[in-house]
């Protein structure tokens, strides 16, 4: 008995580990790819008005959509977080919690592409390969 009680102490321990580290992600503030973007948009990258103001448009569409997203993805931990709760173990409803919650976290990635695609289309060919390496760089999180 000890042994399954020790594999069960890790699997909560897992289980609350992965929570800890989404709901880190979602609490506190970090880097995220669209930051790096935004500082080339806005540093880099000389805009004319209308792409300014059309930046603005897109900026805050992106702001709904991310918090709706965002939303999603904290309801989706607390379903995985009751589960674990209930199940104390990899039971059916704690995997179709973690499911649904990369199924989420999916959405969220979507919407991200969403965005840089939109900021994208309204350079000029002459500013496209600047944003072109800043989406790159950002998405391996290189800081050169």
């Amino acid at each position: 008995m000890p042994l399954r009680r020790a594999i069960m102490l890790a699997i909560i321990a897992f289980f609350a580990a992965l929570g800890g580290v989404v709901t880190g992600r979602l609490v506190i503030p970090h880097t995220q790819p669209e930051s790096g973007l935004h500082d080339v948009l806005h540093q880099e990258l000389e805009f004319d008005p209308g792409q300014t103001v059309r930046l603005r448009q897109i900026e805050r569409r992106f702001a709904l959509r991310r918090t709706a997203s965002k939303l999603k993805l904290r309801a989706a931990n607390a379903r995985l977080a009751d589960a674990i709760e209930t199940e104390h173990g990899n039971g059916p409803r704690v995997a179709t919690a973690v499911n649904a919650s990369h199924v989420t976290m999916g959405e969220l990635q979507k919407e991200a592409l969403v965005h840089i695609f939109e900021m994208r289309q309204l350079l000029r060919p002459d500013q496209m390969a600047t944003f072109d390496r800043a989406v790159t760089r950002a998405l391996i999180n290189d800081t050169r």
